[in-house]
């Protein structure tokens, strides 16, 4: 069994997915990244990666024939091969079950619109790996290729674009990245009539690694900008529409909370609140992705999705809530 030599684009994966969730690949480092110090892919597994699980465990997964090349399991005798390719499925903790299904608006032979409920992520991506949008409606619809266009923060509800097949999925994101796609938020967030609205928010947001808050800064360009109007009021409270024309991180969260109305249930603005704040269940952020307009990249065809969900701070129906041409 040879870990061959492969170029810079991976070979397929020869390891299934388990319930959604594709397996881990791990590029062998070349010659010149110290390729020359490992006989065997074994050795190499067991350097790196002994530290982390313990060379008991890695030992037990190679006599299980759980790391595989393109050529089958790695043996003990299997030779290093600087820039081969390696496989294996990353053993996870159990993570909370989100006890809200994935709502599907949209699907055909090139798209999967979603409706996605608070506090499940969009995506694999720290601690979430089987609790995401992507894992359940890959195993759910049998579509193992599937993949976002786009994300959604964790927190947010509604309308996340995926696309069917891998090769559509550049001309989809480019709708994205060119901003193209008309977007339409709803939130619930205290009323305030000293802030006057509508009016756009621009700013500039800086989001750092490693850090859970983004803040607005007046060292650079602006680089986000969100147009909020005022829907209705009821009492204390506002519901708003917020239209992004940019996508920075927290974007909206970070201007509602700028103007003075914090949305209801953010765990991070305006003020960071105990990590398990995050996953109250009982306090989902007021935030839905309720629309997705576009022209389809691949047909011509003028598309327009809507969330089926609602903000549970605003019942269904206004009454008693008066307008915003009445506020």
């Amino acid at each position: 069994m040879v870990a061959r030599r492969a170029g810079r684009r991976p070979p397929p994966s020869p390891l299934p997915q388990r319930a959604g969730v594709d397996p881990v690949r791990l590029r062998l480092p070349g010659d010149g990244a110290g390729g020359a110090r490992w006989a065997t892919v074994r050795e190499h597994l067991l350097g790196r990666y002994g530290p982390v699980l313990g060379a008991e465990r890695v030992e037990e997964m190679l006599a299980a024939g759980d790391f595989v090349t393109v050529d089958g399991p790695v043996l003990a005798s299997t030779p290093y091969v600087p820039g081969g390719w390696v496989w294996f499925h990353r053993e996870r903790p159990a993570e909370p079950e989100v006890p809200y299904a994935v709502g599907v608006v949209h699907r055909d032979e090139r798209i999967v619109v979603a409706d996605k409920p608070h506090f499940l992520a969009t995506t694999p991506r720290g601690r979430h790996v089987t609790q995401t949008a992507l894992t359940r409606l890959r195993h759910e619809l049998d579509l193992p290729r599937l993949t976002p266009a786009h994300r959604l923060d964790r927190l947010t509800a509604g309308l996340v674009l995926f696309v069917v097949r891998p090769e559509d999925r550049g001309a989809y994101q480019t709708l994205f990245r060119d901003r193209r796609v008309r977007k339409e938020y709803e939130a619930v967030a205290p009323y305030d009539p000293a802030v006057r609205l509508p009016r756009t928010v621009r700013s500039r947001i800086v989001k750092e690694r490693g850090r859970m808050a983004a803040e607005e800064r007046t060292d650079g360009p602006l680089n986000a900008e969100t147009r909020v109007e005022l829907l209705g009021r009821r009492g204390g409270l506002g519901r708003y529409l917020l239209l992004p024309a940019t996508g920075r991180t927290h974007q909206l969260r970070l201007h509602m909370s700028g103007l003075g109305l914090p949305l209801l249930g953010d765990p991070v603005y305006p003020r960071l609140l105990p990590e398990d704040a995050a996953d109250d269940w009982s306090r989902p952020l007021q935030l839905l992705a309720r629309a997705l307009e576009f022209t389809d990249p691949l047909t011509g065809r003028e598309l327009r999705f809507e969330s089926a969900r609602r903000l549970g701070a605003w019942p269904d129906g206004d009454e008693g809530a008066e307008t915003a041409a009445g506020v």
